[in-house]
């Protein structure tokens, strides 16, 4: 294999692994701040007035958005953005939400 063969190829890999890890990462994040009122699936909870993600139609930057900024007309914790996390594990769990379907 040639050098640039082989730095192609590393390449990919750490690529792809940073992929696998932000996707684990998401769902290990969407499960201890989120399940909770939105399921385990992003099933949605009605009782709760969590709306189902699951399929959700929402583009990731939008979710982010939400997660980080909160909305006025959203209870807690997304009325003014659910603090504690990163920039970086919002667009994690967004991430995550979209593979729920």
């Amino acid at each position: 294999m040639t050098s640039k063969r082989v730095a192609s190829v590393i390449a990919i890999l750490l690529i792809a692994s940073t992929a696998l890890w932000a996707a684990e990462d998401g769902a290990a994040l969407y499960k201890k701040k989120c399940a909770g009122c939105h399921g385990a699936s992003g099933e949605g909870n009605p009782k709760m007035k969590a709306p189902a993600l699951k399929g959700t139609s929402l583009e990731a930057p939008k979710i982010v958005d939400h997660i980080t900024n909160g909305e006025a007309t959203s209870k807690p914790p997304h009325n003014k953005g659910m603090s504690g996390l990163s920039a970086e594990q919002a667009k994690a769990i967004a991430d995550y939400v979209k593979t729920l379907n």
